[in-house]
């Protein structure tokens, strides 16, 4: 299993930049992780193997469809705990070979088509958080689920 985390847009924190690179060398211990800023919606369809609409309207595949299994951060989709989030993962793990994109999208969310080329839409939660933030919860609740499945006592069952 490959996971990939992207988001559209670039960082600004250094402390968002610190945070980032700190769970993705917590989250390698476990699986090949690697994180992409791209630059708008377009980028993140391409680089998931979903067809994106050319200035005709009409849909243009770019790359093979099924590169990828894409999952949204999106305060519209499923809740879970931390507990339900780790089996998603480790079912995942065992059952499907495709990488894993979790994206986290611009500040004002993500377009319909966005949605509908998704297999997956998670939510962090009711309150919304500044997507650079949303980035570093969703690292550290990937981090956490990877060693709930691995039994470290990182995290305590609270």
């Amino acid at each position: 299993m490959k996971i990939k985390i992207a988001w559209v847009g670039k960082t600004k924190e250094p402390a968002i930049h610190a945070l980032t690179d700190e769970y993705l060398k917590r989250i390698s211990r476990y699986v090949p992780v690697e994180s992409l800023a791209l630059r708008d919606e377009g980028a993140l369809l391409e680089l998931c193997g979903r067809a994106t609409q050319g200035k005709s309207g009409k849909s243009n595949p770019k790359t093979s469809a099924g590169k990828s299994t894409l999952v949204l951060m999106d305060a519209r989709g499923k809740q879970f705990s931390s507990e339900e989030f780790a089996r998603f993962l480790g079912e995942y793990q065992d059952r499907n070979p495709l990488p894993l994109v979790f994206a986290v999208g611009p500040a004002d969310g993500f377009s319909e088509t966005a949605r509908g080329a998704a297999q997956h839409t998670i939510s962090l939660g009711k309150m919304t958080l500044a997507h650079e933030l949303a980035r570093v919860v969703l690292l550290e609740q990937v981090y956490r689920a990877f060693s709930i499945l691995k039994g470290h006592p990182y995290h305590s069952g609270h």
